[in-house]
């Protein structure tokens, strides 16, 4: 192995992968070309989600033909936002760059991003523009949920934002000490600040296979990224108690001046079961909200390791001009 290949590359691309055997070659292939423009040591770290497919094996066939590649392996599937926690992990890179697998996040914007990188800026985020490929609920939903976490959370979102993005080794060091359970990457990114700026793009359709985000699953990131940084759910049902309860006294004083006056008339029964239907719903959701937290405690409490890795499987080398790994790289 020859001087180059022992350059420390400059740039660290994390790619988390779930049963994305449909996509790798040509995820690879256009990567690999886009990074051959950029002039400057670069590595790609595919990590492997627990795929049920051939996923695996076909990384380590591209591995064996490109020293860029790096593997890592988790020893089962961790979920998106832990797997995208393992790339930044063992990314050696000065600039870290994070990107889906299925091409919807073109990696043909990669050097829009290192020079926004080199201008000065330390996390470099890429905002959709349009979201071609996808559904109207799908579309409608994530825009209320950004809304809302903008207004309520305790960090700001940049609207229109998912992970694709590049951040420099300090942003990549502060994001390494957090280290909670219920991992909320997008939030996470935003908490640690540090000057950043957005590069516009237009996202693709899918470039094969199917998403692995069901409703249900993005359901459950909404109440991650929610529970994580905000307790206004818990505030909310504060004031929903109140509120109940002012509704309550309104209520009995109201019954009680109606019997003084008029008399003891029995009530109905289905204006009863409604009032006790109303009181019994809210206490359950107050209930649901607290445990939702108490969860995550308890879950934070067990103090587990995030993931484990099965297997890790360095980038052998990197093809490169002899140069020193700085912000002064050529970007095209």
């Amino acid at each position: 192995m020859d001087m180059l290949s022992l350059t420390r590359p400059v740039i660290s691309v994390v790619i988390p992968m779930y049963d994305e055997a449909e996509i790798i070659g040509e995820m690879h292939r256009r990567l690999a070309a886009v990074m051959a423009t950029v002039g400057t040591p670069w590595e790609a770290i595919y990590v492997n989600d627990g795929s049920r497919d051939a996923t695996l094996p076909i990384i380590e066939t591209l591995r064996a033909s490109d020293p860029h590649i790096a593997v890592v392996n988790l020893s089962r599937n961790f979920g998106k936002e832990i797997a995208t926690t393992a790339g930044l992990d063992h990314a050696r890179g000065d600039a870290v760059i994070v990107i889906d697998a299925d091409l919807q996040d073109p990696p043909e914007l990669i050097p829009r991003l290192i020079t926004a990188w080199c201008s000065g800026h330390d996390m470099v985020y890429a905002r959709r523009r349009c979201r071609n490929g996808e559904t109207w609920l799908k579309k409608l939903t994530a825009a209320a949920f950004y809304r809302m976490m903008r207004r309520l959370g305790d960090v700001e979102l940049p609207r229109d934002v998912g992970d694709f993005r590049l951040m420099s080794r300090r942003v990549v060091n502060a994001v390494q000490q957090l280290r909670e359970q219920h991992r909320f990457m997008k939030g996470l990114f935003a908490w640690v600040g540090f000057p950043s700026t957005a590069i516009e793009y237009d996202r693709d359709p899918r470039a094969g296979g199917t998403t692995k985000w069901s409703f249900w699953k993005l359901w459950n990131l909404a109440i991650e990224g929610i529970t994580c940084f905000t307790v206004m759910p818990l505030k909310l049902a504060t004031w929903l108690g109140l509120g109940v309860a002012a509704f309550a006294v309104v209520f009995g004083a109201q019954l009680i001046v109606r019997t003084l006056l008029f008399g003891n008339a029995v009530a109905g029964y289905p204006s009863l079961m409604a009032v006790i239907l109303f009181l019994g719903g809210t206490q359950l959701v107050t209930l649901g909200i607290i445990g939702e937290y108490l969860g995550r405690v308890f879950h934070e409490t067990k103090r587990r390791p995030l993931y484990l890795v099965e297997r890790y499987e360095p980038a052998t080398g990197t093809v490169t001009p002899i140069m020193s790994p700085s912000r002064t790289i050529a970007a095209s």
